[in-house]
């Protein structure tokens, strides 16, 4: 019987043509991106109006300067082309001129893990802060929030998150207090990161071991970003506002009758922040911010003021 013949030719043609196939395979699998590290490090310097501890209903009523120093180191690692992990720390410092007493530096250790299921994005994000008062512990706080994003449209995006968020405070464990939040997104670019618009909302419900601590709060915001050229370099403005409105469950001693009242607070703040790049990898920020917080609460209605600098550089 005679046998087929093999033609060389054939053979290398066939050769030719799955690797070609092999070829075309791999480029249409997406490579992985690599870990990318990144660190921000600033130094400046403000003047508040009027100093104050929030989380204690304190308030000063005096003016001071204040030394900033804020550092930031993080990673960014992909597990997938669609899904990835941000790891960062955070370091905040004031230090005040008079007073010193009320110096705080802030830790913040945070975790985003992000996914791409479809044609928005999804994912978990957790916190850990603890803050330090004269270098004694004050503050500690968990949060966690998942989280749902994506394009509406080609100009609209949107994000949507719930929070949970747990905090204590050293030598005041009746504030200590959980947190339940949702809040949702809109932003509208005009013309893409180069102008764009920020607005949100917010509902909040704290829950803290002393009654009269407890509250809900509605707040809203309304940002708007601009990038301007200037000669070679861009100036980045932001402007926002912000206004919250709260309402205690419990009543207040010192408000209205001697048995005490409800406690209820109004807040509106306003601030511009400025950065203008002197080099590839610094920038100079200026910002200035304005807060009205009315309450019924005396101690906890008064206004506020702060204007400052720093240089932030960048790798």
């Amino acid at each position: 019987m005679q046998q087929p013949s093999i033609h060389l030719s054939g053979v290398v043609a066939l050769t030719a043509c799955l690797m070609s196939l092999g070829v075309a395979a791999e480029e249409e699998k997406p490579a992985i991106p690599a870990t990318h590290y990144f660190a921000e490090l600033g130094i400046g310097a403000e003047y508040d109006t009027n100093v104050t501890i929030d989380e204690l209903d304190a308030s000063t009523r005096e003016g001071d300067a204040a030394a900033t120093l804020e550092g930031k180191v993080g990673m960014r690692t992909y597990f997938s082309p669609k899904t990835d992990l941000r790891l960062t720390y955070d370091f905040n410092q004031d230090m005040y001129q008079d007073f010193s007493d009320l110096n705080r530096q802030t830790h913040i250790v945070g975790a985003n893990l992000k996914t791409q299921p479809g044609s928005f994005d999804a994912g978990f994000s957790t916190f850990y802060v603890n803050s330090l008062l004269d270098g004694n512990g004050f503050l500690e706080l968990y949060r966690a929030s998942p989280y749902v994003s994506g394009f509406l449209s080609q100009k609209w995006f949107s994000r949507l998150a719930y929070v949970f968020s747990d905090k204590q405070i050293k030598e005041r464990a009746e504030r200590d207090a959980t947190t339940h939040t949702g809040e949702i997104d809109l932003y509208f670019f005009a013309r893409g990161l180069r102008s764009y618009y920020n607005m949100g909302y917010r509902f909040r419900d704290e829950d803290a071991n002393l009654e009269r601590l407890d509250f809900t709060s509605h707040a809203a915001k309304l940002r708007y970003i601009r990038r301007v050229d200037i000669g070679r370099k861009v100036l980045k403005v932001e402007m926002a506002y912000r206004y919250e409105n709260r309402d205690y469950s419990g009543v207040t001693p010192g408000i209205g009758s001697i048995e005490g009242e409800p406690r209820k607070d109004e807040r509106h703040r306003v601030q511009i922040d400025l950065e203008y790049p002197v080099t590839k990898q610094g920038a100079l920020q200026l910002y200035l911010a304005y807060g009205d917080y009315q309450s019924n609460f005396p101690i906890s209605d008064f206004d506020q003021g702060i204007v400052g600098s720093r240089y932030v550089y960048r790798w």
